[in-house]
């Protein structure tokens, strides 16, 4: 079967409270049972252009080969000379674009002796039949060609419009370029390539000591728009010097997805191309056993997590970032529903970026969440800390308008909602919608 993200939720911009630093949370009970949420920064580093490294035993290399109109860098490959683990989680949408099937194949043949992947931006090779999956198998043997293995030991990539045809002339002499000494080499450049509407990189990595030694997880990822779990336009390429086996990997990868690109949301669309991939190089020779796995887990599930808030601090038109903190679910998987369900209303989106504290639209939200919540037992809070009150057991409550118009424009906005049914939480990340949004999207194709 092939890997699939599990439940989803809708988010957006996203960066760290401050300095990019991710975030992770705690939950504390405070007075009267309500659940406190504490975050923290984390040990994991939303990287700069400069700090940026890939994992040992990797290798990359970019160029510009015409797919896109602007010239910029459209064509990128991360590989490793030697076999690499690897595990991959997919879009779940029906519509599949034909790189997602090629990437399935090569999970199914090869997921013990994966080299490498290669990528292109300016075209999704989505929705373009047989031809599509012949282009991108051809890709896949164009690129394998270019390293020394196998086109079953290559993943492919692909993000741009959908419904237009691979040039694969100018992918072919694109790879040629790739293999020659005009390729550019650093991982910054690799990053480059994979962008489409993203304003900024979205980097991160983590180093992790195990008994046998220091390990690396380093990442990078692209998205903007179209970003809605189970993954959405979003694709990501980490790599790790750890050594484990493909099923462990692919167990943390999941573990990791669950948390991370399943609880962001731009706009609620779910793309055809949606990737997450982790090759593991087992360069550093520290092995993840039984003992190792969760703390590997998270780890992954860190980088993870920052690379989707970082996607969700880019979303398309925004200007900041959501952060949903619900608390006192019966489930996490409840928590995770009603956040899910606040971060895609256009409504609540809207009200945050016009730094409205129109607290009806998120109770409504949360009410047509399909999750059993019970509305007198709900409680409001904006801002770090829970510095304003804006509900009390269902009720509204006498609170500073100002200063809650003022904590909604904070980067991030900080909404927790208690249900007050239990202990389970979860965040979510979205971001506010604007007028630019739709600018974006009107005439993408156009």
């Amino acid at each position: 079967m092939r890997p699939k993200a599990a439940a989803s939720s809708c988010a957006a911009r996203t960066r760290g409270a401050r300095d990019g630093q991710p975030l992770t949370s705690a939950f504390t009970l405070a007075s009267e049972g309500s659940a406190v949420m504490t975050v923290t920064p984390s040990h994991t580093l939303d990287a700069t252009s400069s700090d940026f490294a890939l994992a040992a035993g990797f290798r990359s290399a970019a160029t510009a080969c015409g797919l896109k109109p602007s010239g910029n860098l459209d064509l990128g490959m991360v590989w490793s000379d030697g076999p690499c683990s690897a595990a991959g989680v997919f879009t779940t949408n029906r519509v599949l674009a034909a790189p997602v099937h090629v990437c399935l194949d090569t999970l199914a043949s090869a997921a013990g002796r994966v080299r490498g992947v290669l990528y292109n931006s300016g075209c999704a090779n989505a929705v373009t039949g047989e031809r599509g999956i012949a282009d991108a198998r051809r890709m896949r043997e164009l690129g394998a060609d270019a390293i020394g293995a196998q086109p079953e030991e290559l993943f492919v990539l692909s993000t741009g419009v959908i419904g237009k045809f691979l040039d694969m002339e100018k992918l072919a002499r694109g790879v040629e370029t790739l293999r020659s000494h005009a390729a550019l080499r650093t991982a910054d450049d690799a990053v480059r390539a994979i962008m489409t509407t993203d304003t900024r990189k979205k980097l991160a990595f983590t180093p992790l000591s195990l008994p046998g030694g220091r390990v690396t997880i380093a990442g990078f990822a692209k998205g903007a728009g179209m970003i809605h779990p189970n993954m959405a336009t979003m694709l990501s390429v980490i790599t790790t010097d750890a050594r484990l086996e493909p099923a462990r990997l692919d167990r943390c990868l999941r573990s990791a997805v669950e948390r991370s690109f399943n609880r962001i949301s731009v706009d609620g669309d779910m793309s055809t191309n949606d990737t997450v991939l982790v090759l593991a190089s087992g360069a550093s020779g520290a092995v993840v056993d039984d003992a190792a796995e969760p703390a590997f887990t998270a780890a992954l599930t860190d980088v993870c997590a920052s690379l989707a808030r970082q996607i969700a601090r880019d979303g398309e038109g925004a200007t900041r970032l959501v952060e949903l903190r619900i608390t006192g679910g019966d489930t996490e998987r409840q928590a995770h529903g009603v956040g899910d369900a606040i971060a895609c209303s256009p409504l609540v989106k809207t009200a945050i970026h016009g730094n409205d504290p129109n607290w009806g639209r998120i109770l409504a939200a949360a009410g047509y969440s399909g999750e059993a919540i019970e509305p007198d037992d709900v409680r409001l809070w904006f801002g770090e800390d829970d510095a304003v009150q804006l509900l009390d057991r269902g009720l509204p409550v006498a609170f500073d308008a100002a200063r809650a118009s003022a904590l909604l424009k904070e980067d991030p906005a900080i909404i927790h909602l208690d249900l007050g049914l239990g202990s389970a939480s979860a965040i979510v990340w979205t971001c506010d919608l604007s007028a630019e949004y739709v600018r974006i999207n009107a005439d993408y194709t156009t």
